[in-house]
């Protein structure tokens, strides 16, 4: 197994009144327009969350959150110690909170992630996604000094271990819209309509 996918789904979700995976879009829930995307792509699927709470109602792997780290450096390092453990070298994360994420999200970071870096990362509009990223297992040595450190970024992580940027359009719409708010989830609801 080369490859797992994991959901990011581990976020307290304060600003959209918690519960963040279980809020409805367009009659599903963010979780579920998370796990349509990561079962487009041909690899096991795990859930990376905090507690079980977050991602009840799924029968698959769920991971829960590294404890002792704040914020999603702990849902990364978890997912990338379950996957090496699994024999995999590579991990695509995704957040559960960006429902239109694009079909070719692997394809394009895969290609993307030549031997000199540790991770390729999702960028639109100027802006870097790294929780919508393919990273390398052999970062987790990296992650946790860093952690240890209290140097908890993701963006600093992906800069640390080498990182490609891939860069999608914005015509139409930003794939990577990522729900945080009440009014957020209103206008992802207005643009499906």
């Amino acid at each position: 197994m080369g490859l797992v996918v994991a959901i990011l789904a581990g976020g307290a979700g304060r600003r959209i009144g918690g519960d963040k995976p279980r809020r409805l879009l367009g009659g599903a829930r963010l979780l579920d327009h998370a796990l349509n995307h990561a079962r487009a792509v041909a690899a096991p699927c795990i859930l990376v969350a905090r507690s079980p709470e977050q991602v009840a109602g799924f029968d698959g792997t769920v991971v829960l959150d590294a404890p002792g780290i704040e914020g999603p450096l702990a849902g990364l390092l978890s997912a990338l110690s379950w996957a090496a453990a699994a024999g995999a070298n590579r991990v695509l994360t995704m957040a559960c909170d960006m429902p239109f994420l694009p079909d070719d999200l692997n394809h394009r970071l895969a290609q993307a992630l030549i031997s000199e870096v540790g991770v390729a990362v999702a960028a639109s509009d100027g802006r870097l996604h790294p929780v919508c990223a393919l990273w390398r297992t052999a970062v987790v040595p990296t992650l946790v000094r860093r952690a240890e450190e209290g140097r908890l970024s993701l963006r600093g992580l992906s800069e640390a271990v080498g990182c490609a940027v891939v860069e999608w359009p914005v015509e139409g719409g930003d794939p990577f819209i990522n729900i945080n708010t009440a009014e957020d989830l209103a206008a992802s609801e207005a643009a499906l309509g």
